[in-house]
This record gives structure tokens, C-alpha cells and sequence, in this order.
């Protein structure tokens, strides 16, 4: 009977202490929105401490090496939540006391993985930020932590922790997550229809309104690698109207593809892919390309360099003449607006 009751004992033990250990008492559901930032308040009083940190510099996981494990041996809050496919996630956490030190990660796993830390055998990847141990060279840090994560072809599920370091047990915080893209795709019937524009000339202008092009719900043709030709993240750059344009390039020559808004205060974008003269195939269904060039708003400022409402691009043949299709495009839905596209040929 009193084997039994040890038994009994050592069993609630475990049970006590693997729950602590995985803080599944403080996890929490989050809910992001597409090209949004949202922010939750927490305390790391909610969360608890795991003395077991080996999970992290495990070579399957890899956010941490284990000679950072003191940034991590405070209280870990633990979050949920998902990272929609074609979207970027920007986490940070802000401490309430700017004099506190806190630490964060955040890693990627399968929709209906259920591990968390310390029983994380593996993830798709994982990144973590503290506080620096000597200043970097053309970086600096402030009191808030913050990783970036991004997802191409599927959703995952996101686990996020917020640590307090060396062993901070108590301490308000904000937790932002920014999330670039994430938006379904506006669904379309229309039909993907291409103009031909015959060069005759060293300079060519034709003028057009999106309003004659179609949306094009599916643009995970453009990330493929065999296209490259801009990223999912930027997706919203070209969720309006497509107007496709076909032309030629003479072997031995350089176009250049400006696209100029009427009104200076609508944002477009512009894309040119070079395929075999005989290739028929276009936009969703295009499955490959010689290159293919892209111009859109920039999201910052790039030093040395302006943007303004035009946008263009550059491609080349070299041995043998192309076929070039060009799409101009409404951004962030952009349905509407007249534009003039100037085709300048060099070298012919």
C-alpha cells in the first residue's frame, strides 16, 4: 500500500512538473490581420521558468546556443498564433520599464504541431533576439526585442515566447505583431486577354486604362523560382487589374519598360518576363521565363536613391530575339486609372 501511494506521488510529481515546464498555462490563442499591426499586453508573472534549455541549441531547432541561456531563464510567456502563406511577420515585445531586460523567439512548426519547449524536438525555424553582449558595428539596440518570420506556399503555426532575463520573473510588456500580405486573394472570372504591341520605332507609347485588364487571383506563379519575379510578400503590390501587353526584343538590344500614371497619386506596379518566341503561355499559368523584371512602391527608402509615381524596368536579348510580356498593374486593388507605357529600344 505504501509502495502505491509513493507510486501515486512520484506520478503527480512528473505531471506537475512537465506542465511547468511546457507553460501550456500560459498559452495563448493570438489573432493576426492581413497587412496589419495588432498589440496584446502581458506580464511574464503569467509565465514560468524552464530549466531545461537544451531544446533551444538543439541543431533541429537552433534559436539559441546554450551560452545565451541566462537571456532565457526568467519566466517564459508563451503565445499561438498563425503566419498565412504569401506573408511576412514582424514580432517585437516592448518592456513597460525600459530598464528591464527581456528576451523573445519565435518559431514555425506544422499546423497541428503540439510541442511546445522543452519537449520541442524540431521546427522549420526558429529566431530569437536579447540583449547584446558587446555593440555591433553600424547597429543598435534598445530596450525592445523583435524577430521577423515569413511563410512562401502554406500557413504554419507560430509559437511566440516572451522571457524575462536573467531570471526576471515580473514585468509588463507589449507584444506588436506586423503582418505583411496575409490577404485572400480577390477571387476573378474575367479573362486574362494580351495586346500585342509591334515595335517599329526606337520609342513606342501606347496608352491604356486598367479598367480594360482583369485581376489575377493566383500570383504564386511570380515567387515559383523558375520565374522570380517578385516575392509573395509583395503581393498586394499587384492585387488590382492586369493589363498584359506582348511585344518583341531584336537580338543585340536593350528595352527599357517605363509605365506613367496619369494621376500621379495612384500607385501602380510593372512586370516583364522574356520567353521563347513561341510560347504561348501567360499569367497565372505561366510556368517559366528567361528573367523576369519587376517595379513597385518601395516599403522604405533605399540611400542614394528617389522613387516617384513611375515605374519601369530593363530586360535584354542577346544572340536571339524574345517574346516580352509585360504587365501593368493596379496596386493594393488599385481597379481603376489611365496610364501611358513607353517601350525604348537601344542597340538594334
Amino acid at each position: 500500500m505504501k509502495t502505491s501511494i509513493l507510486h501515486v506521488f512520484f506520478c503527480l510529481l512528473l505531471i506537475n512538473y512537465a506542465f511547468a515546464q511546457s507553460g501550456n498555462k500560459t498559452m495563448k490563442v493570438l489573432k493576426v490581420i492581413a497587412n496589419s499591426t495588432v498589440s496584446y499586453q502581458g506580464n511574464v508573472a503569467a509565465g514560468q521558468q524552464l530549466q531545461d534549455l537544451s531544446w533551444a541549441s538543439n541543431s533541429s531547432v537552433a534559436c539559441f546556443p546554450a551560452t545565451k541561456n541566462k537571456k532565457f531563464s526568467g519566466n517564459h510567456v508563451f503565445y499561438t498564433t498563425t503566419i498565412p502563406k504569401r506573408s511576412e511577420m514582424f514580432i517585437k515585445v516592448i518592456p513597460k520599464n525600459k530598464s528591464q531586460k527581456f528576451s523573445l523567439y519565435a518559431y514555425l512548426v506544422g499546423a497541428n504541431n503540439e510541442q511546445l519547449p522543452p519537449n520541442l524536438n524540431s521546427c522549420i525555424t526558429c529566431e530569437a533576439d536579447y540583449t547584446w553582449d558587446y555593440k555591433r558595428r553600424g547597429k543598435t539596440q534598445d530596450h525592445t526585442r523583435q524577430v521577423r518570420l515569413n511563410a512562401i506556399n502554406r500557413p504554419y503555426k507560430v509559437v511566440i515566447g516572451v522571457v524575462g532575463e536573467e531570471g526576471l520573473k515580473n514585468g509588463d510588456f507589449t507584444l506588436e505583431i506586423k503582418l505583411n500580405g496575409g490577404e485572400e486573394a480577390p477571387q476573378s472570372t474575367d479573362t486574362i486577354e494580351v495586346i500585342n504591341i509591334p515595335i517599329k520605332s526606337a520609342v513606342t507609347t501606347v496608352n491604356g486604362n486598367l479598367e480594360t485588364g482583369a485581376i489575377i487571383s493566383d500570383l504564386s506563379w511570380a515567387a515559383n523560382s523558375s520565374m522570380a519575379c517578385f516575392p509573395s510578400i509583395q503581393n498586394k503590390k499587384f492585387s488590382g487589374k492586369h493589363v498584359l501587353y506582348e511585344t518583341m526584343i531584336p537580338k543585340n538590344s536593350e528595352m527599357f519598360i517605363k509605365v506613367i500614371p496619369k494621376n500621379k497619386n495612384q500607385n501602380f506596379s510593372l512586370y516583364a518576363y522574356q520567353v521563347g518566341v513561341t510560347n504561348e503561355q501567360l499569367p497565372p499559368n505561366v510556368s517559366s521565363c528567361v528573367t523576369c523584371e519587376a517595379d513597385y512602391k518601395w516599403d522604405r527608402k533605399w540611400r542614394g536613391k528617389t522613387q516617384d509615381h513611375t515605374r519601369k524596368v530593363r530586360v535584354n536579348a542577346i544572340n536571339r530575339p524574345y517574346k516580352i510580356v509585360i504587365g501593368v498593374v493596379g496596386a493594393e486593388n488599385l481597379m481603376e486609372g489611365d496610364f501611358e507605357l513607353e517601350i525604348v529600344i537601344k542597340g538594334r
